[in-house]
């Protein structure tokens, strides 16, 4: 994502709600140029064993851009496994998303418009967690999204409730919506 569209904050509400299902948990963020706007890059694991590892993650099972405007950057894909997921935020068709053959799911949720109704502004990140807890399906939806509440309030919750709603698979996954 990029600096202010809390993608720090939203890998935080994931890793509490996994460990709070009994799940290990971890999120290492790592920023470029520290300022609004910015590429931001994070990197969550999340396992039924324990994490004993620290560092960036080279090989992701799972993608999450939660904008899509980043698309472009060699850095964006780089490693995704073979089969792996990609999450989106945007309303773009597959074939201008540059997402990798390799992906065996590529789901898309307009997060940005939901903030934008509810919000009056692009604040993506518990559109997207509602759109990821759907898609990837490791972490508890009532657990992910009380949290969301309880750190944003009850219009936050409506944006993922709404976003797991609206998501669409371009690839794999679910037909449709």
């Amino acid at each position: 994502g990029r600096g202010g569209q809390g993608v720090v904050k939203a890998s935080q509400m994931v890793v509490k709600a996994a460990v709070e299902g009994g799940l290990h948990g971890q999120f290492i963020p790592f920023f470029g140029v520290e300022r609004k706007g910015s590429p931001v890059f994070g990197y969550l694991r999340l396992s039924t064993e324990e994490i004993r590892r620290k560092t960036q993650i080279y090989e992701p099972d799972v993608i999450v851009i939660m904008d899509d405007t980043l698309v472009g950057l060699p850095q964006t894909y780089a490693g995704l496994k073979d089969g792996g997921t990609v999450l989106i935020n945007s309303t773009k068709p597959l074939s201008e998303l540059g997402v990798p053959d390799c992906a065996g799911v590529v789901a898309e949720v307009d997060a940005t418009g939901i903030s934008e109704r509810l919000f009056g502004q692009n604040l993506p990140n518990t559109a997207v967690l509602g759109a990821f807890t759907k898609v990837v399906g490791i972490v508890d939806r009532e657990r992910l999204f009380a949290e969301i509440e309880a750190t944003f309030g009850a219009e936050n919750r409506r944006a993922a409730e709404l976003a797991y709603e609206s998501v669409s698979y371009l690839k794999g996954g679910e037909a449709g919506v």
